[in-house]
């Protein structure tokens, strides 16, 4: 396919978003939003599971190291998931990929909601649950290049940021949906129901809103960009993976260090930092999380913001104001703590809407391969990369708090001024209509 737009065919020509667009948009949405909840949820109830699935004379330490085990086993999955699914979406289509991962998410967190404990059945509790983690986290690989991808070939192309964005917000909004329910339950229930039986709700719910999604997907109507490859024979002829590493080589370092920003934002600021409040500066638990939550909600309203800007002024101008305001919010925040319970949420807030800025990743990380291997091309290396760093993240964070205490600032204010420097290069802007380049395919 060589155009100016990447996704010629799909939205060729300026068009308003169609009632169509926008059942696509929000079908697209809730059901990222529903999976992600199913993947993070497990994480607010650690130390339950932990004390359910494991023997009651284990040392504290080693149950808790084993139960964040299983959770990060979750993450070592994506890569596997996403390349097997992404490789299928490129040869039969995107929809029935899409619909696969959430199914195969839905189905993993219901039966976590209904495991027999260590109790009742020893070790095969642990094991079990480790089983339904590794297929959740092969679903999670698939469903975000997969949803990014999708959206980006439904959308007309003057709305192309705002789709992405939306849908970025719509899967960040999971996280948020996953601490509020936990609040909810631990506030509704007292810790010895949570043990007994609460604790299972959430991932009862979660399982069956998202098989509910599953069912609502089906009306959802393959790409317009895919159906225009098969009608012309162009769907991939080989292995997608195989024609990823042997053609599009910057492509995939661009997206990987385009994600290595990415984590650095949502594992720091979203998902370490609200521990990191309360360990090292000694905030009460229920106001860092409250704080997190109005993070999280800020997030998900810049995803929103960014997709706009970036239709409005372009990619490139909306990732360098979008990364230097990281990096100063990041500092501004960090270094004002512990501060005043008014200063803690006025300056989370401002940088979780910063964080916002990484609805550019998949914004430039979807153009950056052609049609026929993009899904593969996107997942493997969104994936990859996430496994590496976001793995690695909270063991460096861990290691460099014992020198710096301002290591998250530093962590964050480094790779936002990564973000700064790609934006500069070339795959920033690849497929824009401003671009001269074509693409390749």
């Amino acid at each position: 396919m060589s155009s100016a737009s990447p996704f010629a065919g799909a939205a060729a020509g300026p068009r308003p978003l169609t009632a169509r667009d926008y059942k696509t948009l929000a079908l697209s949405a809730l059901g990222g939003t529903l999976e992600f909840y199913d993947f993070v949820i497990y994480v607010f109830f650690a130390a339950v599971i932990g004390g359910l699935f494991f023997p009651a004379d284990m040392p504290d330490w080693l149950r808790q190291l084993q139960t964040f085990g299983i959770f990060a086993a979750g993450y070592l999955a994506r890569p596997v998931g996403g390349i097997v699914i992404a490789h299928f979406g490129d040869l039969l289509g995107r929809k029935r990929m899409f619909s696969l991962s959430i199914f195969l998410m839905a189905v993993p967190t219901l039966v976590i909601g209904l495991l027999p404990t260590y109790a009742a059945i020893g070790v095969a509790a642990p094991l079990l649950l480790l089983a339904m983690r590794v297929l959740q986290g092969a679903a999670i690989g698939g469903e975000m290049p997969g949803a990014w991808v999708f959206i980006g070939e439904h959308v007309p192309a003057q709305r192309y940021g705002l789709g992405v964005g939306t849908l970025t917000a719509g899967i960040t909004g999971g996280i948020l949906l996953g601490s509020l329910v936990a609040v909810a339950i631990n506030t509704h229930y007292a810790p010895a129901e949570v043990s007994d039986f609460a604790w299972r709700i959430p991932f009862i719910l979660g399982g069956v809103f998202g098989l509910v999604s599953v069912y609502l997907r089906r009306f959802l109507h393959e790409t317009p960009v895919f159906q225009e490859l098969a009608q012309r024979r162009s769907v991939a002829a080989e292995l997608p993976l195989k024609t990823i590493v042997r053609d599009h080589r910057a492509p995939v370092l661009y997206v990987a260090l385009l994600t290595w920003v990415l984590s650095a934002a949502i594992v720091v600021v979203v998902l370490y930092t609200p521990t990191y409040l309360q360990k090292v500066h000694h905030v009460p638990a229920a106001v860092a999380l409250e704080a997190n939550a109005l993070a999280t909600f800020m997030l998900t309203l810049g995803c929103v913001l960014v997709g706009w800007a970036c239709d409005r002024f372009g990619t490139r101008p909306t990732m360098l104001v979008g990364w230097a305001g990281l990096f100063i919010t990041a500092y501004l925040f960090y270094t004002g703590l512990p501060g005043t319970t008014a200063s803690l949420f006025w300056h989370y807030g401002l940088v979780g809407l910063f964080v916002g800025t990484i609805a550019t990743v998949p914004i430039a990380s979807v153009r950056a391969f052609p049609a026929p291997v993009r899904f593969s091309g996107l997942s493997f290396a969104y994936n990859m990369a996430y496994a590496i760093f976001g793995g690695l993240t909270p063991v460096i964070l861990t290691l460099w708090l014992q020198r710096d205490l301002m290591a998250p600032a530093h962590y964050v204010g480094a790779l936002a001024v990564l973000g700064f420097v790609l934006a500069w290069l070339p795959l920033a802007v690849r497929g824009q209509p401003m671009q001269a380049a074509t693409m390749r395919g």
